[in-house]
């Protein structure tokens, strides 16, 4: 089986890439969206890869901002005109991620993510998979939206249930059972 995809979703210089949610806090479903004109696509992801990602693009960027001169134009805050803050455009779930890559392109001066679906769960299945069958999605953005992209994803992150102060678990809405560890 070869490790190329036979279908790449590539979004070159996307009008908007941006981490959302659907549902409400404890129930939440998180997408990486990406938009270039009409075509939007969006994959389904952890909760904990969005932070994950947004953690490493700023570690990214803040290595290439160290570079001499800073001659890639790296913001150190998010540019005022391209913070994002609508919701999701209409989300049909493309994939669940598995795999996430990220990396940077100094040609461009992008970075860029790459997602690989979840592998399927029946180990049947995954012999039979022909690499025809497969598929990714690869976005590369300019240093300024991926700034952008990593602000609003932290936001979006840390908009969960909130923790208990005693036990520093999460509160669900409906009601939360306190559980204090023993000494």
């Amino acid at each position: 089986m070869t490790d190329v995809p036979a279908h790449v979703h590539e979004f070159d210089w996307p009008d908007r890439v941006v981490i959302g949610t659907l549902g409400r806090p404890g129930a939440r479903t998180f997408y990486l969206q990406a938009r270039t004109g009409g075509r939007i696509l969006s994959i389904a992801l952890e909760k904990e890869q969005a932070a994950l990602l947004a953690l490493k693009i700023d570690e990214i960027l803040d290595q290439l901002i160290d570079v001499e001169g800073n001659r890639f134009s790296v913001p150190t805050s998010t540019p005022v005109e391209l913070v994002d803050n609508d919701p999701l455009e209409a989300v049909q779930e493309q994939f669940r991620a598995g795999t996430l890559g990220i990396g940077w392109d100094p040609t461009t001066a992008q970075v860029i993510i790459e997602a690989h679906p979840l592998p399927a769960e029946d180990d049947d299945a995954l012999e039979g998979l022909a690499a025809e069958d497969s598929e990714m999605l690869r976005v590369r953005m300019p240093v300024g939206t991926a700034r952008a992209f990593t602000r609003r994803t932290r936001e979006i992150v840390d908009a969960g249930r909130p923790l208990c102060t005693l036990c520093g678990h999460p509160m669900d809405p409906d009601g939360h059972t306190c559980i204090i560890p023993e000494d």
